[in-house]
C-alpha cells in the first residue's frame, strides 16, 4: 500500500516536470521565432538599401558612359578638323615655296646674280658698313678690360701689402756703449794700446773713443758689431781688460751670439707657421738678423715679403706652401759666405742639397728673372720681393755699394795663402791682415802686404782716399806648470 502511494507520487511529480519542460520549450521556440523574424526584417531592409545603392551606381555609370561616348565623338570630330587644317597648311606651304622660287628666279634674272652671289654681296656690304662700329666696340671693350684688370691688380696688391706691414728699422753701422766714466778709456786702450788693438783684432771692429763718455764700434758686419758690443759690456762689468781676457770673452760671446742667431731663425719661422726645416737652414735664416740688403734688414724684408706672398697666393688660388717657402728662402744665398757665386745660385745649390721640392727651388731661381718664370708661384714670389724692396725708404743703394766694397777688400786678403783673418776698418781705408805664423814668415809678411796693395789697386779704379794695409804676424809660446 505504501509502495503504491510512493509510485503514484513519483508519477505525479514526473508528470509535472514534463509539463514544465514542455512549457519552457514552447517559450524558447517562441523567443527564437521572434528573434529570427527580427533578423529577417533587418536583413530585408539592408538588402533593399543595397539594391537601391546598386541601382544608383548603375545609373551613374550609365551617365558617365554616355558622357564618354559624347567626348569621344567630339575628339573624333576635332581630329578630322585638325587633319583638314594640316592638309590646308601643307598645301599653303607648297604654294609659298613655289612662289618663293618664282620670286628668287625673277630676282636672279633682274639682278643677274645667283642666290649665293647675292648673299655674299649683302654680307660684304654689311661687313664694310659695320667694320668701324665693330672696331670701336672692340677698342672700348679692351680699354674696359685693361681698366678693370688694373684696378683689380691694384686692389689685390694693396690688400696684400696691408698683410705684410712690418715695423721699419733703419740700418746703422755703429754700436755705442756708455762708459761709466772717462777713466775706463785708459783701461780699454791699455799700455801702448795693447788692449784696444787686441780687442779690434779679436772682434774685427773699429773702435772710436774720441767722444766723451761714449765708446763707438763701427763695422759693416752686424754680427761683428754685436759680438764686440756684448764682449765690451762683459769686460767693463768684469773689470779685467787685458789681451788674454779679451780673447776669452770674445770667444765665449761668439758662442752666445750663435745661439741668438739660431733663436732668431726659429722665431722668424714660427711667425709664419713654418716648422721642421733643417738646422743649417734655420741657422742661416737667423743670420738675417744681422744682415742688410741695400740698407733693409733681411729678417724684416723676408717677413714682409712672405706675408705679402701668402696673401697674393690665397687671392690667386696658388700653392700657398710653395709661395711661403719661396719667399722665406729667396735670399738665403746672401748669408752663404764659404762659396763663390751669386746669392741666387748659392741659394739654389743649398736648397738642392737639402732636398727641397723643385717648385720651391724654381721660385728662388727665378726671383731675379735669371730664368723664365716656371710657375704662378714663382711670379708671386717675384712680385712680393719687388713690393717689399720697392716701397719708399726701404732700401739705400749707396750702403749696399759700401758693403760690397768692404767685402771685396776682405775677400782679396782672405784669398791669400796663410791668411787667418782679415778686417776692413774705417770704411775700408785700413785693412788689417792676420797671418798664421807657422805658414808665413816675417819676410813673407812684407811681400804679402805689397802683393795686396797691387791687387787692390787693380780691383778699384777709383777709391775715396787710400787703403792702409797692415799685416800682423804674432807668434806665441805657452806652457803650463802644474804643482802638487
Amino acid at each position: 500500500m505504501f509502495q503504491s502511494l510512493i509510485n503514484s507520487l513519483f508519477r505525479q511529480t514526473r508528470q509535472e516536470e514534463i509539463t514544465k519542460a514542455q512549457q519552457r520549450a514552447k517559450e524558447i521556440i517562441l523567443q527564437a521565432n521572434e528573434e529570427a523574424l527580427s533578423i529577417k526584417q533587418v536583413a530585408e531592409k539592408q538588402a533593399s538599401s543595397a539594391v537601391i545603392k546598386t541601382i544608383d551606381i548603375e545609373k551613374r555609370l550609365s551617365q558617365k558612359e554616355q558622357r564618354l561616348e559624347e567626348r569621344g565623338r567630339s575628339l573624333s570630330n576635332g581630329e578630322q578638323s585638325l587633319r583638314v587644317k594640316e592638309n590646308s597648311i601643307e598645301q599653303g606651304s607648297k604654294e609659298l615655296a613655289e612662289q618663293k622660287d618664282q620670286i628668287i628666279s625673277k630676282l636672279e634674272k633682274i639682278a643677274k646674280l645667283t642666290k649665293d652671289e647675292a648673299r655674299k654681296f649683302l654680307l660684304d656690304a654689311w661687313e664694310d658698313k659695320l667694320k668701324g662700329e665693330i672696331a670701336k666696340r672692340i677698342r672700348t671693350a679692351e680699354e674696359e678690360i685693361k681698366k678693370t684688370a688694373t684696378e683689380k691688380a691694384q686692389e689685390i696688391l694693396l690688400d696684400s701689402m696691408r698683410y705684410g706691414a712690418t715695423d721699419y728699422v733703419s740700418e746703422y753701422t755703429l754700436s755705442t756703449i756708455q762708459l761709466p766714466s772717462d777713466d775706463y778709456k785708459g783701461r780699454i786702450i791699455g799700455k801702448d794700446g795693447r788692449n784696444i788693438r787686441a780687442f779690434e783684432l779679436a772682434t774685427g771692429v773699429d773702435v772710436d773713443l774720441e767722444e766723451e763718455g761714449v765708446m763707438r764700434m763701427s763695422s759693416f758686419d752686424g754680427v761683428r758689431r754685436e759680438v764686440a758690443r756684448i764682449s765690451m759690456e762683459k769686460l767693463l762689468k768684469d773689470g779685467r781688460i787685458q789681451p788674454q781676457r779679451i780673447e776669452e770673452v770674445v770667444h765665449k760671446v761668439r758662442s752666445e751670439v750663435d745661439k741668438v742667431i739660431l733663436k732668431a731663425g726659429e722665431d722668424m719661422l714660427h711667425r709664419v707657421n713654418v716648422f721642421n726645416l733643417p738646422a743649417e737652414i734655420v741657422n742661416l735664416l737667423g743670420q738675417f738678423k744681422f744682415r742688410f740688403s741695400y740698407g733693409q734688414n733681411l729678417i724684416l724684408h723676408t717677413l714682409e715679403e712672405t706675408k705679402i706672398g701668402i696673401a697674393l697666393a690665397h687671392e690667386l688660388k696658388a700653392d700657398v706652401d710653395t709661395v711661403k717657402l719661396g719667399c722665406l728662402l729667396h735670399d738665403i744665398g746672401k748669408v752663404v759666405v764659404d762659396k763663390e757665386g751669386s746669392h741666387v745660385d748659392l741659394g739654389v745649390e743649398l736648397l738642392k742639397k737639402h732636398g727641397f721640392p723643385q717648385k720651391v727651388i724654381d721660385t728662388v731661381a727665378a726671383h731675379h728673372e735669371d730664368i723664365p718664370f716656371p710657375s704662378i708661384e714663382a711670379v708671386i714670389v717675384y712680385i712680393a720681393d719687388a713690393v717689399s724692396g720697392g716701397r719708399p725708404g726701404a732700401r739705400h743703394e749707396d750702403f749696399q755699394e759700401y758693403l760690397k766694397r768692404i767685402k771685396t777688400i776682405e775677400d782679396a786678403a782672405l784669398a791669400q795663402k796663410g791668411v787667418r783673418d782679415a778686417y776692413a776698418l774705417q770704411a775700408g781705408r785700413e785693412l788689417r791682415v792676420i797671418v798664421r805664423p807657422d805658414q808665413v814668415s816675417d819676410d813673407e809678411s812684407s811681400i804679402l802686404a805689397a802683393k795686396l796693395k797691387e791687387e787692390l789697386e787693380k780691383k778699384f779704379d777709383v777709391f775715396p782716399g787710400q787703403i792702409k794695409i797692415t799685416v800682423l804676424r804674432e807668434h806665441r809660446s805657452e806652457a803650463t806648470a802644474k804643482f802638487n
